[in-house]
């Protein structure tokens, strides 16, 4: 299946995430490779124990990868939110060329700081960090790894209004969200609303 207006995706990971089949992102992936889509889904370097500076030169890598040709959308869940606030505080090159960005479930920093492994992603100063790109956040209103609540831990530092989800938790497969369907509708319709994910009838 093809669609008329193509893009470029890049899709990015959390911590400890090694792309399993069932989760959301590897099944928007799928879906928009289907509907002729340009698809970055890369596995980042040692995911279990990251190390912040080879995730950026990582990212740098991918963002000089996405088609000039086609509108360049990123996606970031988990820790990979933390990476690109990082991304946007150091001016990486390439940013400026992305045309939207989708920011899901990010950990806060007295969560990340708890755990040696990403203690250096905790996120840098947000108050007058400005985003290059149109942005939208997304979190669960009871997720366990921002238990500040989305909106006062990086939204109104941002200047965003959080687009918080009742009972989603981390979007992560715990949650259920091995399928994400208004997230696969905002690839493709920027102006969707995002929803929970239906309940799994059996």
């Amino acid at each position: 299946m093809t669609t008329t207006t193509p893009r470029g995706f890049l899709i990015l990971h959390g911590w400890q995430n090694h792309r399993p089949a069932g989760h959301w992102q590897h099944w928007l992936a799928d879906r928009l490779t289907e509907r002729g889509h340009a698809v970055a889904y890369p596995q980042l370097p040692d995911p279990d124990d990251p190390a912040l500076e080879v995730w950026l030169r990582e990212l740098s890598v991918h963002l000089g990868a996405l088609d000039a040709g086609r509108e360049r959308v990123v996606i970031a869940h988990s820790l990979s939110v933390v990476l690109w606030l990082h991304a946007v505080a150091r001016g990486l090159p390439g940013l400026d060329t992305v045309d939207r960005v989708l920011l899901v479930a990010p950990p806060s920093g007295p969560v990340l700081a708890r755990y040696p492994e990403v203690e250096e992603f905790v996120p840098p100063s947000l108050d007058g960090l400005t985003l290059p790109s149109p942005t939208r956040l997304v979190a669960g209103d009871d997720d366990p790894y921002c238990p500040e609540g989305v909106q006062s831990a990086y939204g109104t530092p941002l200047g965003l209004t959080a687009e918080v989800l009742p009972g989603a938790a981390h979007l992560d497969l715990d949650a259920g969200y091995g399928s994400w369907p208004s997230a696969l509708e905002w690839c493709e319709r920027a102006d969707t609303s995002f929803t929970v994910r239906p309940v799994q009838r059996p």
